[in-house]
Protein backbone atom coordinates (compact mmCIF):
# COMPACT_ATOMS: atom_id res chain seq x y z
CA UNK A 1 0.00 0.00 0.00
CA UNK A 2 1.16 3.59 -0.69
CA UNK A 3 2.19 5.68 1.89
CA UNK A 4 0.91 9.01 -0.21
CA UNK A 5 -1.10 8.89 -3.88
CA UNK A 6 -2.30 11.59 -5.38
CA UNK A 7 -4.59 11.88 -8.62
CA UNK A 8 -5.85 14.65 -10.74
CA UNK A 9 -5.19 17.47 -8.37
CA UNK A 10 -5.75 20.91 -8.53
CA UNK A 11 -7.03 24.04 -7.00
CA UNK A 12 -7.53 27.61 -7.60
CA UNK A 13 -7.36 30.81 -5.58
CA UNK A 14 -10.23 32.78 -7.44
CA UNK A 15 -9.36 33.09 -10.85
CA UNK A 16 -5.34 31.64 -10.26
CA UNK A 17 -4.40 28.79 -10.88
CA UNK A 18 -1.91 27.54 -7.85
CA UNK A 19 -2.48 23.48 -8.85
CA UNK A 20 -3.15 21.78 -11.58
CA UNK A 21 -3.73 17.95 -12.73
CA UNK A 22 -0.67 16.76 -10.03
CA UNK A 23 -0.75 13.08 -9.55
CA UNK A 24 2.13 11.17 -8.29
CA UNK A 25 2.58 7.98 -5.45
CA UNK A 26 5.01 7.66 -2.11
CA UNK A 27 5.89 4.14 -1.09
CA UNK A 28 6.92 3.17 2.40
CA UNK A 29 10.24 3.89 3.92
CA UNK A 30 11.05 6.30 0.28
CA UNK A 31 12.43 9.78 0.49
CA UNK A 32 10.94 12.01 -1.62
CA UNK A 33 12.01 15.43 -2.41
CA UNK A 34 9.66 18.09 -3.93
CA UNK A 35 11.62 20.84 -5.62
CA UNK A 36 10.17 24.19 -6.94
CA UNK A 37 10.81 28.02 -6.97
CA UNK A 38 9.45 29.78 -5.24
CA UNK A 39 5.76 30.28 -5.62
CA UNK A 40 5.60 26.73 -7.70
CA UNK A 41 2.45 25.49 -5.39
CA UNK A 42 4.64 23.67 -2.75
CA UNK A 43 2.90 24.91 0.25
CA UNK A 44 -0.39 24.88 -0.87
CA UNK A 45 0.23 21.59 -1.99
CA UNK A 46 1.16 20.59 2.05
CA UNK A 47 -2.14 22.46 3.02
CA UNK A 48 -4.01 20.28 1.11
CA UNK A 49 -2.28 17.16 2.55
CA UNK A 50 -2.44 18.54 5.96
CA UNK A 51 -6.66 19.54 5.26
CA UNK A 52 -6.02 23.33 6.00
CA UNK A 53 -7.38 24.13 2.97
CA UNK A 54 -9.97 21.46 0.78
CA UNK A 55 -9.63 19.21 -1.99
CA UNK A 56 -11.26 21.21 -4.77
CA UNK A 57 -10.49 18.54 -7.66
CA UNK A 58 -8.79 14.96 -7.54
CA UNK A 59 -8.19 12.69 -4.80
CA UNK A 60 -5.57 11.91 -1.85
CA UNK A 61 -5.43 8.89 -0.11
CA UNK A 62 -2.51 8.75 2.82
CA UNK A 63 -1.91 4.58 3.67
CA UNK A 64 -5.43 3.88 1.45
CA UNK A 65 -7.73 6.13 3.85
CA UNK A 66 -9.37 9.01 1.26
CA UNK A 67 -8.76 12.44 2.53
CA UNK A 68 -11.93 13.53 1.21
CA UNK A 69 -13.93 10.46 2.44
CA UNK A 70 -12.01 9.20 6.15
CA UNK A 71 -10.25 12.47 6.82
CA UNK A 72 -9.68 11.36 10.56
CA UNK A 73 -8.10 7.73 9.31
CA UNK A 74 -5.86 9.48 6.71
CA UNK A 75 -4.67 12.29 9.16
CA UNK A 76 -4.05 10.07 12.04
CA UNK A 77 -1.01 8.88 9.83
CA UNK A 78 0.50 11.81 9.12
CA UNK A 79 3.16 14.15 10.93
CA UNK A 80 3.86 17.07 9.62
CA UNK A 81 6.43 20.13 10.23
CA UNK A 82 5.56 23.38 8.52
CA UNK A 83 7.40 26.38 6.77
CA UNK A 84 6.79 28.43 9.59
CA UNK A 85 6.91 27.59 13.14
CA UNK A 86 3.44 26.31 15.19
CA UNK A 87 5.00 26.02 18.09
CA UNK A 88 3.94 27.90 21.39
CA UNK A 89 7.02 30.10 22.48
CA UNK A 90 6.21 30.30 25.86
CA UNK A 91 5.65 26.27 26.67
CA UNK A 92 8.74 24.08 27.82
CA UNK A 93 9.96 22.18 24.98
CA UNK A 94 7.80 19.14 27.28
CA UNK A 95 4.98 20.88 27.37
CA UNK A 96 4.99 21.43 23.16
CA UNK A 97 4.93 18.04 23.49
CA UNK A 98 2.38 16.66 25.84
CA UNK A 99 0.26 19.17 24.45
CA UNK A 100 0.12 17.34 20.83
CA UNK A 101 0.01 14.04 22.59
CA UNK A 102 -3.06 15.09 24.07
CA UNK A 103 -4.29 16.36 20.85
CA UNK A 104 -3.97 12.69 19.17
CA UNK A 105 -5.42 11.21 22.28
CA UNK A 106 -2.77 9.20 23.29
CA UNK A 107 -2.73 7.84 27.00
CA UNK A 108 -0.90 9.83 29.42
CA UNK A 109 1.71 6.80 30.13
CA UNK A 110 2.46 5.85 26.52
CA UNK A 111 3.13 10.05 25.34
CA UNK A 112 5.17 9.86 28.46
CA UNK A 113 7.25 6.91 26.83
CA UNK A 114 7.12 8.59 23.36
CA UNK A 115 7.99 11.83 24.90
CA UNK A 116 11.12 10.52 26.58
CA UNK A 117 12.10 8.28 23.19
CA UNK A 118 12.17 11.24 21.03
CA UNK A 119 13.58 13.57 23.23
CA UNK A 120 16.51 11.34 23.86
CA UNK A 121 16.37 10.92 19.82
CA UNK A 122 16.77 14.40 19.09
CA UNK A 123 19.28 14.98 21.79
CA UNK A 124 16.86 17.80 23.28
CA UNK A 125 16.52 15.89 26.69
CA UNK A 126 18.84 18.46 28.42
CA UNK A 127 16.96 21.37 26.93
CA UNK A 128 13.02 19.64 27.94
CA UNK A 129 12.55 22.45 30.40
CA UNK A 130 13.11 25.30 28.66
CA UNK A 131 10.71 27.78 27.06
CA UNK A 132 10.92 27.12 23.02
CA UNK A 133 11.51 30.64 22.70
CA UNK A 134 14.82 30.59 24.24
CA UNK A 135 15.69 27.56 21.56
CA UNK A 136 18.01 28.27 18.62
CA UNK A 137 16.52 27.67 14.76
CA UNK A 138 18.03 24.43 14.61
CA UNK A 139 16.53 23.05 18.14
CA UNK A 140 12.75 24.39 17.44
CA UNK A 141 13.35 22.14 14.28
CA UNK A 142 13.72 19.31 16.43
CA UNK A 143 11.16 19.77 18.38
CA UNK A 144 8.41 19.83 15.21
CA UNK A 145 10.43 16.68 14.49
CA UNK A 146 9.86 15.06 17.65
CA UNK A 147 6.15 16.16 18.11
CA UNK A 148 5.53 15.22 14.32
CA UNK A 149 6.47 12.19 15.29
CA UNK A 150 4.78 11.42 18.85
CA UNK A 151 1.85 9.98 16.99
CA UNK A 152 4.27 7.36 15.30
CA UNK A 153 2.53 8.22 11.59
CA UNK A 154 3.42 6.48 8.36
CA UNK A 155 4.15 10.09 6.40
CA UNK A 156 6.38 12.83 7.07
CA UNK A 157 5.51 16.26 5.69
CA UNK A 158 8.27 18.62 5.75
CA UNK A 159 7.44 22.41 4.01
CA UNK A 160 10.36 24.00 3.59
CA UNK A 161 11.99 22.61 7.27
CA UNK A 162 15.28 24.84 6.71
CA UNK A 163 14.11 28.03 6.26
CA UNK A 164 15.60 30.83 7.74
CA UNK A 165 18.35 27.76 9.36
CA UNK A 166 22.39 28.09 9.07
CA UNK A 167 24.09 26.08 6.33
CA UNK A 168 24.98 23.40 9.13
CA UNK A 169 21.84 23.05 10.94
CA UNK A 170 19.93 22.44 7.25
CA UNK A 171 22.91 19.22 6.62
CA UNK A 172 22.28 17.96 10.33
CA UNK A 173 18.75 18.65 10.02
CA UNK A 174 18.46 16.83 6.21
CA UNK A 175 20.80 14.40 7.22
CA UNK A 176 18.81 13.19 10.30
CA UNK A 177 15.25 13.12 8.24
CA UNK A 178 17.04 10.58 5.83
CA UNK A 179 18.06 8.45 8.95
CA UNK A 180 14.70 8.38 10.57
CA UNK A 181 12.80 7.48 6.69
CA UNK A 182 15.52 4.41 6.78
CA UNK A 183 15.01 3.27 10.83
CA UNK A 184 11.46 3.82 10.51
CA UNK A 185 10.38 2.69 6.76
CA UNK A 186 8.45 6.09 7.15
CA UNK A 187 7.56 7.89 3.97
CA UNK A 188 9.27 11.34 3.69
CA UNK A 189 7.88 13.96 1.53
CA UNK A 190 10.42 16.79 1.52
CA UNK A 191 9.79 20.33 0.09
CA UNK A 192 12.46 22.94 -1.12
CA UNK A 193 13.88 25.59 -2.86
CA UNK A 194 17.18 24.63 -2.55
CA UNK A 195 19.20 22.20 -5.06
CA UNK A 196 21.68 21.27 -2.35
CA UNK A 197 19.70 19.28 -0.34
CA UNK A 198 18.59 17.16 -2.73
CA UNK A 199 20.98 13.49 -3.50
CA UNK A 200 21.43 11.82 -6.72
CA UNK A 201 20.01 9.31 -5.13
CA UNK A 202 16.45 10.75 -4.01
CA UNK A 203 13.20 10.34 -6.29
CA UNK A 204 12.70 14.41 -7.25
CA UNK A 205 9.22 15.85 -8.09
CA UNK A 206 9.31 19.14 -9.32
CA UNK A 207 6.75 21.59 -9.42
CA UNK A 208 6.55 24.74 -11.62
CA UNK A 209 3.58 27.03 -12.02
CA UNK A 210 1.63 24.88 -10.53
CA UNK A 211 1.97 21.46 -12.43
CA UNK A 212 4.24 18.35 -11.56
CA UNK A 213 7.03 18.54 -14.80
CA UNK A 214 9.03 15.79 -13.44
CA UNK A 215 8.64 12.87 -11.82
CA UNK A 216 12.23 10.68 -11.40
CA UNK A 217 15.19 10.17 -10.12
CA UNK A 218 17.49 13.28 -9.67
CA UNK A 219 20.29 10.92 -11.11
CA UNK A 220 17.96 10.27 -14.01
CA UNK A 221 17.38 13.93 -14.73
CA UNK A 222 20.64 14.50 -14.28
CA UNK A 223 21.92 11.98 -16.83
CA UNK A 224 19.24 13.38 -19.24
CA UNK A 225 20.48 17.14 -18.99
CA UNK A 226 23.30 19.17 -19.08
CA UNK A 227 24.61 20.95 -16.78
CA UNK A 228 24.15 18.80 -13.04
CA UNK A 229 20.48 19.08 -11.11
CA UNK A 230 20.81 23.10 -12.04
CA UNK A 231 20.89 22.64 -15.05
CA UNK A 232 18.37 20.10 -15.25
CA UNK A 233 16.55 22.39 -13.48
CA UNK A 234 17.22 25.46 -15.19
CA UNK A 235 16.17 23.52 -18.59
CA UNK A 236 13.01 21.75 -17.48
CA UNK A 237 11.31 24.98 -16.37
CA UNK A 238 12.40 27.34 -19.04
CA UNK A 239 11.09 24.78 -21.35
CA UNK A 240 7.05 25.23 -19.83
CA UNK A 241 7.75 28.75 -19.49
CA UNK A 242 8.27 29.26 -23.42
CA UNK A 243 5.61 26.32 -24.22
CA UNK A 244 2.99 26.19 -21.47
CA UNK A 245 1.26 23.47 -22.82
CA UNK A 246 4.34 20.89 -23.81
CA UNK A 247 4.07 17.12 -21.84
CA UNK A 248 5.42 17.57 -18.71
CA UNK A 249 8.57 14.64 -18.15
CA UNK A 250 7.28 11.46 -15.91
CA UNK A 251 9.20 8.43 -15.46
CA UNK A 252 6.71 5.42 -14.02
CA UNK A 253 10.14 4.06 -11.64
CA UNK A 254 8.61 3.63 -8.27
CA UNK A 255 11.02 4.34 -5.03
Amino acid sequence: MSALELSGVGFTYGARRALEQVGFRLEPGSFTALLGPNGAGKSTLIALLTRLYDLQRGEVSVCGHSLRREPRAALARLGVVFQQSTLDLDLSVEQNLRYHAALHGLPRRLAEQRIECELERQQLELRRHDKVRLLNGGHRRRVEIARALLHEPHLLLLDEATSGLDPASRDNLNRHVRRLCHDRGMAVLWTTHLLDEVHTQDRLLLLHQGRLIANDRAANLVAREEGGLAGAFERLTARIHDCPSMPRFRSDAQC
